[in-house]
């Protein structure tokens, strides 16, 4: 997994753009004999950053807006607590701080070992590699016609221009697990990083295990915002699904239900037994 120094804490004190030296580090790298600051306060922060993507086609369409919803409930890994770990839902992920304006929007990733936002200010605008010092553990994405082949990796990268979404996540971050789902076909496909390549990860069932996580991810059938099909979602080590939100609601209101309800029986069976005592001559007072 890429790693470099400790993440800086994330606050306005943040070097901006304009404290930037004028040459652009897209044409060519700083000299650090000219420029002899730490890197961390020259590179742009995600202050600096563009949050959007003026090319990209609209918003996301219901599905791209529910299944990541469901894979943040359902990512709970036992060995890794909610603060140590980062989600990023249809965000800006900079990778190459050589050309600090290239990025990834990917439908869902996951980044382990880095802080969550305690605070509405400290909430991440983009999620940028250089400045965090660690690159995601694991992307998602979400088969559409129009972008099924960069996602696949079939496209080829044109001459000045960006890496496609597979050189990017495999050679410039090396983010350890691939995942691509094709709910129009229930085809989930996962790829791990195998040396510098991925290689495809063969499953019995569409399904995968994870060690590192302690969970599972897997295509389940199933009712999901009110609305049934195939979705991606996480899985515990005996196989039963991670609840969601609104499951484990239920299941609260479940178990006080019966609490009450054996609570009820219980009041009714000591007033029969104090009815017969009484019945015997016993006040139940005396015992």
């Amino acid at each position: 997994m890429f790693q470099t120094d400790p993440p800086l804490p994330l606050n306005k004190t943040l070097p901006t753009m304009y404290d930037l030296p004028s040459e652009d580090p897209d044409e060519e790298e700083l000299d650090p004999t000219v420029h002899p600051r730490p890197a961390w306060e020259t590179l742009p922060t995600m202050y600096d950053l563009p949050s959007e993507d003026p090319e990209e086609p609209g918003l996301p369409d219901e599905f791209h807006d529910f299944q990541p919803q469901l894979l943040r409930e359902t990512c709970q890994p036992p060995n890794y607590p909610k603060e140590e770990m980062f989600i990023g839902t249809d965000l800006n992920l900079y990778y190459d701080s050589r050309h600090s304006l290239w990025h990834k929007r990917p439908d869902w990733f996951l980044v382990l070992g880095v802080a969550r936002a305690q605070q509405q200010q400290e909430m991440r605008w983009s999620y940028v590699v250089w400045q965090e010092g660690i690159a995601p553990f694991l992307v998602v994405e979400l088969l559409s016609p129009g972008t099924e082949a960069e996602d696949l990796g079939q496209t080829l990268r044109s001459a000045n221009k960006p890496p496609t979404k597979w050189q990017a996540y495999e050679q410039y971050m090396r983010i350890p697990y691939y995942i691509v789902f094709d709910r129009y076909q229930n085809h989930l496909r996962v790829f791990q990083l195998t040396g510098t390549r991925y290689q495809a990860v063969e499953q019995k069932e569409p399904k995968l295990w994870f060690p590192e996580l302690e969970l599972g991810l897997g295509v389940w059938q199933g009712k999901y915002q009110e609305t049934e099909g195939l979705w991606l979602r996480w899985y515990d080590a005996v196989g039963d699904w991670i609840p969601t939100n609104q499951e484990r609601a239920e299941q609260e209101s479940q178990r006080a239900e019966q609490e009450s309800q054996r609570a009820e029986q219980e009041r009714q069976r000591s007033e029969r037994l104090a009815e017969r005592l009484l019945e015997l001559g016993i006040d139940p007072a005396d015992l």
